[in-house]
């Protein structure tokens, strides 16, 4: 059985992270599949998933760091070409990974106690992001 959905949130660019696992649990939940997986997918060139614990001072530090492996006032041919300046973006998003898999047991993502799913807007600019989820399995 395969069950999709969309989930859209609402950004502020510049790596801004949103808790999405209640939503992904309830696509889950939704699909009634019991056993199997759930891919999480950011639809778009300057977005991320991942997981992280989801608390103010690791989502700062994680936003830190990003701005210093890839600052977002970096010179981008990308920038240069397009005229647009998210040049950055598209390099931040491209070394995170657009996805993650996660396994569904027993009708459940399985995450760590203190393990959240969590979208990263990238861009330099608010955006109304979409993230798409799909449950495979029976």
């Amino acid at each position: 059985m395969v069950h999709g959905s969309t989930i859209t949130v609402q950004t502020k660019g510049f790596s801004d992270i949103h808790d999405i696992t209640g939503r992904v649990r309830r696509i889950v939940s939704e699909s009634s599949i019991r056993n199997g997986i759930a891919v999480v997918f950011a639809v778009g060139s300057t977005a991320s998933i991942s997981t992280i614990e989801h608390e103010s001072a690791l989502v700062a530090d994680v936003r830190d760091q990003l701005d210093a492996m890839v600052p977002h006032t970096m010179h981008t041919r990308h920038s240069q070409t397009w005229g647009d300046d998210n040049g950055f973006s598209h390099i931040r998003s491209t070394l995170m990974g657009p996805g993650i898999t996660v396994p569904v047991v027993d009708g459940e993502p399985v995450l760590g106690t203190w393990q959240q799913i969590v979208v990263i807007d990238h861009d330099n600019r608010p955006r109304s992001r979409k993230v798409f989820v799909q449950v495979l399995g029976e």
